[in-house]
């Protein structure tokens, strides 16, 4: 016979399995009371739009981001919709600005800019008069940052009895800048005229002298990335290289953005972010001008990455 002592041992010993058998029927609460597994969570995204455009036009690349960075606060801003977008820039500068500030100032970790055609001069000029912007990632997408010189379609319907070498004619003078398309025109045969009357390109490149130069010019330089896209069929920009801060000189040869005088003088920044390391460079092949913020390789490939 066992003695007392050996059946309570041997009761102790069973005594674990006996609370699970008795526990079973609550796991279900308690793992539902469990705390929930860490989930890094990513900083806000502003996505400005292009000329012509609206928030709709960037519904696959809103798909794309809730896929791979679930929780992602995204804003598209709707403000310059379609033909408002042939608003000068300036103005829509300061309609943009008035929109980001709050979305800024609730994340103090910073946000990313995703900035399309047009809009990619939209964002340069933010970052340039907000003193304090916390942009970590500018991710500039098919932009003519250098400027535009090319007949499109834009510049057929807006101004059908011009063609690219003799615009300059509208968009240098006064009535022609209060156009958007005319703020970024840049006519390398006619760089005189471009400089003094470009009252918007000229001014965030540091081309030509204001009194703000040197303060926009540290501004730009808190983002923390500068991401540049584009490529050789996107039909629009021209020349393309344009998206990479390369352009025309006189002779229509495509000098890249290390030979131009705003990179050299380093007038707004470019030289001091490369030499950084806080230029990217991501050039892809075979994709239009309206199909970059629909294309899923060119976001895993050029966007994803940055949107830390």
């Amino acid at each position: 016979m066992k003695s007392c002592g050996s059946m309570l041992g041997l009761w102790g010993q069973r005594l674990p399995a006996a609370w699970v058998l008795l526990l079973l029927p609550f796991l279900p609460l308690l793992l539902l009371a469990a705390p929930a597994p860490h989930r890094a969570s990513y900083k806000p995204v502003i996505v400005v739009h292009g000329l012509f455009d609206s928030s709709y036009s960037f519904r696959h690349l809103l798909e794309y981001i809730n896929e791979t960075h679930p929780g992602t606060v995204v804003t598209v801003l709707d403000l310059f919709d379609g033909r408002e977008s042939l608003r000068p820039l300036w103005e829509q500068v300061q309609g943009f600005r008035e929109a980001v500030v709050p979305i800024m100032a609730k994340a103090p970790q910073g946000v990313h800019l995703i900035c399309y055609s047009q809009g990619g001069l939209v964002c340069r000029a933010l970052l340039s008069v907000m003193d304090d912007h916390n942009v970590d990632s500018f991710i500039s997408l098919s932009s003519p940052q250098m400027g535009q010189y090319g007949d499109t379609d834009y510049l057929k319907w807006l101004f059908p009895t011009s063609m690219r070498s003799n615009l300059y004619r509208i968009c240098y003078s006064p009535w022609g800048q209060e156009f958007s398309i005319c703020n970024y025109w840049h006519d390398p045969h006619h760089d005189d005229l471009y400089l003094n009357a470009s009252s918007f390109l000229a001014l965030i490149n540091g081309e030509r002298d204001h009194p703000n130069a040197t303060v926009w010019r540290k501004n730009f330089l808190r983002v923390g990335h500068l991401v540049l896209i584009g490529g050789p069929d996107d039909g629009v920009i021209t020349p393309w290289q344009s998206s990479f801060f390369g352009f025309y000189d006189a002779n229509e040869t495509v000098l890249e953005m290390e030979e131009q005088l705003v990179y050299l003088r380093d007038s707004f920044g470019l030289k001091t972010l490369l030499a950084r390391g806080a230029i990217v460079r991501c050039p892809m092949a075979g994709i239009s001008h309206t199909a970059w913020h629909s294309n899923r390789t060119l976001y895993e490939t050029c966007i994803e990455p940055w949107l830390s």
